[in-house]
């Protein structure tokens, strides 16, 4: 049964391709205090699809909304990369659809049965039996969220 606040999928968006954006990357190590002059240089372009992103036709960003996942850094409002050409192997956090809604768990295999276990103590653990209609939609790569 799921609560109120389990991460749920809120919408999906296709990676457009063909556009990079190279954006500067300084290879210093930066400080969390006063900026040296002296590393004021750029090293190199950056394109954060060449970055993020190994399968560019299988990846897709999906909106969460929901706390979860917030153990695994996944908050309210990220967008997720979610790659649909990786195998969804034990430990892996995945986006899932169980009787028909989206879901993002981590699987996890624990004596010879497959839960949706959440990352959040509030929350329970999913078992995955045959009597469900559940798929794994994707494995999730990366988290992108706003500091507040």
């Amino acid at each position: 049964m799921k609560k109120k606040n389990e991460v749920t999928v809120t919408e999906i968006y296709s990676l457009q391709k063909g556009q990079t954006l190279e954006l500067p990357l300084y290879l210093v190590r930066i400080p969390a205090g006063f900026p040296s002059p002296a590393d004021d240089y750029i090293d190199k372009k950056l394109d954060l699809n060449e970055l993020l992103i190994e399968h560019q036709s299988a990846t897709f960003f999906v909106k969460v909304v929901g706390d979860s996942m917030l153990n695994a850094g996944i908050h309210s409002g990220d967008i997720l990369i979610v790659d649909r050409a990786i195998e969804p192997t034990n430990n892996k956090i995945v986006v899932a659809v169980v009787d028909g809604e989206f879901t993002v768990k981590r699987i996890r295999q624990i004596n010879g049965k497959v839960y949706l276990v959440p990352e959040n103590s509030d929350f329970n653990p999913l078992e995955l039996t045959e009597e469900m209609d559940c798929r794994i939609w994707g494995v999730v790569t990366y988290a992108i969220h706003p500091l507040k």
